[in-house]
């Protein structure tokens, strides 16, 4: 369990959300793909649902699929759905949910190895976000509608084409994987976890209107 209190993500998240200049117009140009996604199916009156992937579903998708159900709650889109996935199914990294109990969300293990399932919280008021790793034919993912946000290069050259995808996004980010084992470890995933918290409101603030 984390120490910080579940509030303090909501806090985290803003600081993040006031990080908007950090974000380079090539990202920019990513992020409005993923934003314009959200904002057609709201102006539709329709769910979005999005699914963010990565090879092992372990770090950067788990992340994304985290801040993005934050962000959506934080700018008061009630009408999305958030998923993640891999091309292999391995384990929710332990560094992955270390970083995000630093930036202040309870977490919880709901059962064991070897690939533990997680209840997490962000925000009291809200649900928690069930999670673990599961490739891309599970059966809680959506079959079709939904737009595939590519969080990796390899999984974005591994998978081509996603099956009932609507939109295929490509928006990688660097893995904080090459830091296991370092001194560098914690500074690693704590700086993914920043960064795509921080593109995770810009993008939903830009879905909601508000940038």
């Amino acid at each position: 369990m984390s120490g910080v209190p579940a509030s303090g993500a909501a806090a985290y998240l803003a600081a993040r959300a006031d990080e908007a200049e950090l974000i380079t117009p090539a990202r920019r140009a990513l992020l409005e793909r993923l934003a314009a996604f959200v904002h057609d199916r709201r102006e539709r009156r329709d769910t979005a649902r999005l699914v963010f992937v990565c090879t092992h579903n372990s770090r950067r998708s788990q992340l994304a699929m985290v801040w993005a159900a934050a962000a959506a709650a934080r700018f008061g889109l009630d009408s999305v759905e958030l998923f993640s996935a891999g091309t292999e199914a391995t384990a929710f990294h332990p560094n992955a949910v270390a970083a995000l109990r630093r930036a202040g969300c309870t977490i919880a293990v709901a059962d064991g190895a070897p690939n533990p399932h997680f209840r997490i919280v962000f925000d009291p008021s809200a649900p928690p976000i069930e999670t673990f790793s599961k490739t891309l034919d599970h059966p809680s993912l959506p079959r079709s509608g939904f737009a595939a946000v590519m969080t990796c290069s390899e999984a974005d050259a591994a998978c081509p084409v996603v099956p009932g995808a609507a939109a295929r996004i490509s928006l990688p980010y660097e893995d904080p994987k090459a830091a296991d084992g370092t001194p560098q470890e914690s500074a690693a995933y704590d700086a993914s976890c920043a960064e795509i918290a921080r593109e995770m409101a810009w993008t939903f603030a830009r879905a909601a209107g508000r940038t």
